[in-house]
Formats: C-alpha cells, structure tokens, sequence
C-alpha cells in the first residue's frame, strides 16, 4: 500500500529517533568509545539493522521513508528501487513493495564467479534507481553503489537513509559533487534531543555526546587512544 498522508518532517525526525532509542538501536559510550571504520573513536553508534525483527516499528518507519523519498524526490520519480549489501536489502525491499516498484540490490564487489555481477535482479538501461540504505556518514559506500548502478545504463541521482549522521560538513557537498541527493529520516542531533526529553542516558553521557556532534574532529583527536568497544561498518 502506497503512503499518502503523515507528519511532517520535523515530526517524522523526532519520531523515528524515538523509536530507534525505544528499539535500543542507539549506544552512547564515552567511556569506551566505539571504533569507525576510519579507525577513529565514537561516543555513538546506531544500529539500524535491528528495525527488522521490530515489525510495528518497522512498518512505520518505512512508512516514512517512502513518503520522504515521494514528496522529496517527486511522486512517478523512480522505477526501480536498489538495495546496497548488506544492510540496506531489507529496506529497499520493503520501500519498493510500498511504492509498488521492482526491487533489486547492488553486490559491494562482485562475487567472481558465475556472471560476475554487481547487480542481482533486473535493472534495465533506462530505469530511474533509487539507492535505499539504512544510514550514511559520510557518503563513500554510496557513491561505490550509484556508480556500479549507473554502470548498467540505468540514471541514479538519488538514495534515500533511515539514519543520516549529519555532523561531517563533507557529506552533502561530496554526494552533491557526484550527482546524488540524499533523502534522510533523522540524525545524531534529533536522536540527542530526544535522548534528552526521554531521559534514555545520564546528563555527563549527553553532555558527552553533544561535544563529540558538535566538533567530531576535535573529540576523536582528544580519545584517540581511548580503548574501543566495537567496529561499525561504513556507509
């Protein structure tokens, strides 16, 4: 069923953070920072992945990214819906069943053997693809994804994200340069606020948190040799 009437953005962001905190989806840990892919330290770390096994959670927040991508990005905008591995083929399928589209999903290399694609499903050379995820930092994997798209004929000039990290000026004007726009439910700083209103961590973990979103650089190079508690992907 296609979406048609929901809040607005402001009141999407605020409450696909709270369902992320209710779903336990988000860690705050100054204390023994989590590992990026880059090497350096966080006091945060979401866990979108955990949407799926929370299905009326799930089915609203989906929800919401189809409407986002609609209103955004235009109503008959898109032919095709492409799932990056691994995390965002449960996302794409799910939006591409709502927007009542094919649904297909991009391989982060190919698998060397057989017909060595990149792209399982069909993609013809003149679908409109939209890259579905289910968060971004700073916008690398998704440009490694659009390309290998943009390599069958098809055009991909836009992916959409639950979860947008929002704190590395970088991101935007990177994708932007690569001719892709991105469509995102909330960030670090709408989950922040609502940790705060719910009271889901203690004030000196917020407070913590806040210094890191407000200059991430600077945080990291003061905890760079802070002990990490786990490795989350890139994206």
């Amino acid at each position: 069923m296609i979406p048609a009437s929901f809040p607005d953005k402001d009141e999407i962001a605020r409450l696909t953070a709270r369902m992320l905190l209710e779903i336990g989806a988000v860690h705050f840990n100054a204390v023994q920072p989590f590992t990026l892919a880059s090497g350096l330290p966080s006091p945060t770390y979401i866990d979108c992945r955990r949407l799926i096994s929370h299905p009326r959670i799930r089915s609203v927040v989906m929800d919401f990214l189809a409407v986002t991508v609609m209103r955004e990005a235009g109503f008959e905008a898109f032919t095709n819906i492409a799932g990056g591995e691994t995390a965002g083929i449960p996302f794409a399928a799910l939006v591409a069943e709502r927007l009542a589209l094919p649904m297909t999903y991009v391989r982060k290399k190919s698998k060397g053997y057989g017909r060595n694609a990149r792209i399982e499903g069909n993609m013809n050379a003149d679908d409109r693809v939209l890259l579905v995820e289910d968060l971004t930092t700073d916008g690398g994997s998704k440009i490694g994804f659009v390309e290998a798209i943009r390599e069958t004929g098809a055009t991909c000039a836009h992916t959409a994200v639950i979860f947008y990290y929002g704190i590395f000026p970088d991101t935007l004007p990177t994708l932007e340069t690569h001719g892709i726009t991105l469509h995102h439910l909330c960030t670090w700083w709408d989950v922040l606020a609502e940790a705060r209103s719910g009271g889901a961590f203690d004030r000196e973990t917020l407070a913590e948190v806040e210094m890191f979103l407000t200059d991430p650089r600077a945080w990291q190079a003061a905890h760079r040799g802070d002990k990490a508690e786990c490795d989350p992907p890139a994206s």
